[in-house]
């Protein structure tokens, strides 16, 4: 048993050590978008059904955009609150894009189904530009919101609560005032 304690103790311990290899690189790594300037909406993306979707025809109304994966925990954590969003901002066209980064639409369906997506999902499978301008090639989740004038606002890493989401959503429609 003495063993097996070692050897737990010596696994973990190379978790945190590979964690702070990699966060501090991941923290370096240069945006390509920043706060303030116009987000990149000029991508042509399938949704989950092989419909073309064009992230330049929301401009005009608040965006969030969400980068993950089926894979992901935190991705999951975040869904509902986006579903939710969704519901409550419908008359206020809020609009929220769940860009999935490695995933199939035959994996995305049963997947959209199971958590109750009421937002496009779309592929972002093969569209390494998109990702690496969103950061989005690094790690999900990672979430986006963008201004009716198709100004990034905020650009958040890692997952986040649904009371955290809905105040970042609140100052998209001030700010749209």
């Amino acid at each position: 048993m003495v063993n097996g304690i070692r050897t737990n103790r010596w696994v973990r311990a190379l978790a945190v050590a590979a964690v702070i290899a990699v966060v501090p690189l991941w923290a370096m790594w240069p945006d390509r978008v920043t706060t303030g300037e116009m987000a990149p909406l000029d991508f042509t993306l399938k949704d989950m059904d092989g419909n073309d979707v064009r992230l330049s025809d929301f401009r005009g109304r608040p965006l969030v955009v969400n980068f993950w994966a089926t894979w992901c925990g935190p991705c999951k954590h975040e869904i509902p609150a986006f579903v939710e969003l969704v519901e409550k901002y419908k008359d206020q066209n809020l609009t929220v894009l769940g860009i999935s980064v490695d995933d199939t639409p035959e994996d995305l369906r049963p997947f959209a189904a199971e958590y109750k997506m009421n937002y496009p999902v779309l592929v972002g499978l093969g569209h390494d530009e998109l990702q690496e301008l969103y950061g989005a090639h690094i790690m999900v989740p990672i979430t986006w919101f963008v201004r009716p004038d198709g100004t990034v606002y905020l650009k958040s890493v890692g997952t986040n609560t649904k009371d955290w989401f809905e105040e970042q959503v609140r100052v998209l429609f001030v700010e749209a005032d």
